[in-house]
């Protein structure tokens, strides 16, 4: 198993910022792709967003995530959402789920551990990519739990802290502070 470790949860919960300090401290990272793909096609004005073509921004998160996945170096690696998140998403908003895209799903192999960061309103703020309120926020949370747990992974909440206390926290439980 690839030491490839996702942090999951709703949007606006910390994950992208504790993602950042990871990187500072010279942890292989690997951003969202939803937020990329909202910036690309509200750039070029196309559909593929989650306000326009929910089918359409699905399965471009799905793809790109599987592009991100299968380039990596097979090294210790913090993903800010897996493959697995796309998923949820499109659990979350009935959209159509191949079985292909089922089968890929179940066959690329994250470690099991995820860290899922808990809907926080403190932090919570929208802006021009993130249009959801904070109710949306928590059926996300709610949602990436729920579909984690039926592809057999182990959740681990990361408290609602400090970033430093928070990659204190993932550090610590993974074992990897000296």
């Amino acid at each position: 198993m690839y030491p490839y470790y996702i942090l999951t949860g709703g949007p606006g919960s910390g994950k992208s910022t504790v993602l950042e300090a990871l990187a500072q401290l010279g942890y292989a990272v690997v951003p969202e792709v939803g937020r990329a793909i909202i910036q690309q096609q509200m750039k070029i004005q196309g559909a593929a967003l989650p306000w326009e073509d929910k089918q359409q921004f699905f399965e471009h998160m799905f793809d790109a995530s599987l592009i991100d996945y299968r380039q990596q170096s097979k090294q210790l690696t913090f993903f800010d959402r897996g493959l697995l998140d796309s998923v949820g998403y499109a659990t979350l908003e009935h959209l159509r789920i191949s079985a292909k895209q089922y089968e890929i799903a179940q066959h690329t192999p994250y470690a099991k551990t995820v860290l899922i960061f808990p809907p926080w309103q403190t932090i919570y703020q929208k802006d021009t990519e993130r249009k959801q309120d904070f109710a949306l926020a928590v059926r996300t949370y709610e949602t990436m739990r729920t579909t984690y747990e039926s592809f057999g992974y182990q959740l681990v909440v990361v408290p609602c802290t400090t970033v430093e206390k928070r990659v204190e926290f993932i550090l610590n439980y993974l074992r990897l502070l000296p």
